[in-house]
């Protein structure tokens, strides 16, 4: 793990070209190339294939967490093509057979950057048929994170057993429509649709078994790695306001202090349900029902996020406003962020978890 100092030069240096990736046009390439440089992408390895467990073994949860806070200060784009990163790597480790692991492996030492693709075209999803040991792909994936970035992607594939996980390279910039991401936030993700039919992959791309994908506590119990870049920006916001506030000197007037408090608090408290959900899944053994950890921790943190993006704006006013100012960007990527699988559906089911097991959270 880099120390502290490695992380927050890391930190800053991504907060720095923030802004040129933020537009029209713009890239991640360079942010990319910094994490494969220092060592991140490589980190999401297990420790067996040469890296630090982030985010697949139990001893690398705390960095893994810490590392997407970090990236989720600076730059809500890149925190989330890292988490879908390290993620895949998961999924990987989980699943895949010894042959994709190694595979997998070898391009991430070579500094390849991995994704998870799951939404499909509605009118023209992701299939394949098999033909001679290979599989022949069609239909296309949409909101895919990272093109142009990404070179292999974990792609799902509905069957009548269960979604079936493939890991395909995505490295031809002919099947990228980059149009197809019209969102006012996360604008440097450099999302869009991928098309597939043409795509040939050997037999060796499937990773586990249909059903795989979906089982617990690692498909909910895993949403604690986005939340946790979510925190990131909740957390750099509130120093934001601080700072900003301090300034200014009005950081001793007590309405303003009410909210420096209420969004200490919020943030805290997001945090501590986020490590244990984070620890508890990724534990090993954890059995299936500590999946709904991870959903409960959700709705602590977009709660968090959403009171602290109040407070911020009410704090700074106008200020928070200013088109191309690092609070701006941050509060509107967040704000998209937050709206990422079906939130509704999640708390659903975390109060069904609760029901069912007639239970406080803390008996989870």
């Amino acid at each position: 793990m880099p120390d502290a100092a490695s992380t927050r030069e890391l930190e800053t240096a991504v907060r720095q070209l923030a802004p040129a990736s933020d537009c029209s046009g713009g890239s991640l390439s360079e942010e990319v190339s910094l994490l494969a440089e220092r060592g991140w992408l490589r980190a999401c390895l297990p420790k067996r294939w040469g890296g630090e467990g982030w985010g697949c073994e139990p001893a690398g949860t705390r960095d893994a967490f810490d590392a997407l806070r970090a990236l989720g200060r600076a730059n809500l784009s890149l925190a989330r093509l890292f988490e879908g990163h390290m993620n895949a790597v998961k999924l990987i480790a989980l699943y895949g057979s010894e042959g994709a692991a190694s595979n997998a492996a070898s391009a991430i030492e070579a500094g390849a950057l991995l994704g998870v693709w799951g939404a499909d075209d509605p009118a023209d999803p992701l299939g394949f048929d098999r033909r001679e040991g290979e599989l022949a792909l069609t239909g296309a994936k949409r909101f895919a994170s990272g093109l142009g970035l990404v070179g292999r992607a974990i792609v799902t594939v509905a069957k009548a057993e269960g979604q079936q996980l493939l890991l395909v390279p995505v490295d031809e910039p002919e099947r990228c429509d980059y149009s197809a991401w019209s969102m006012g936030g996360m604008r440097a993700t450099q999302s869009g649709q991928y098309e597939f039919s043409g795509v040939k992959v050997r037999d060796d791309a499937l990773i586990g078994a249909p059903g795989d994908y979906l089982r617990e506590p690692h498909f909910e119990g895993g949403i604690w790695r986005y939340c946790a870049a979510h925190l990131g920006a909740a957390e750099a916001l509130y120093h934001a306001m601080l700072g900003q506030l301090t300034d200014r000197k009005r950081a001793d007037d007590p309405s303003q202090q009410r909210r420096i408090v209420a969004s200490a608090i919020a943030i805290e408290s997001a945090r501590l349900w986020l490590l244990r959900a984070a620890h508890e899944v990724e534990a090993a053994g954890a059995e299936d029902r500590k999946a709904a950890l991870s959903l409960l921790a959700r709705e602590a943190t977009e709660d968090a996020c959403r009171l602290v993006m109040e407070n911020v704006e009410r704090a700074l006013g106008m200020a928070a406003h200013f088109e191309g100012s690092f609070v701006h960007r941050m509060m509107r990527d967040l704000r998209l962020f937050l709206c990422q699988a079906m939130p509704d559906a999640k708390r659903g089911k975390s109060a069904e978890a609760l029901a069912a097991a007639a239970a406080r959270a803390e008996q989870l």
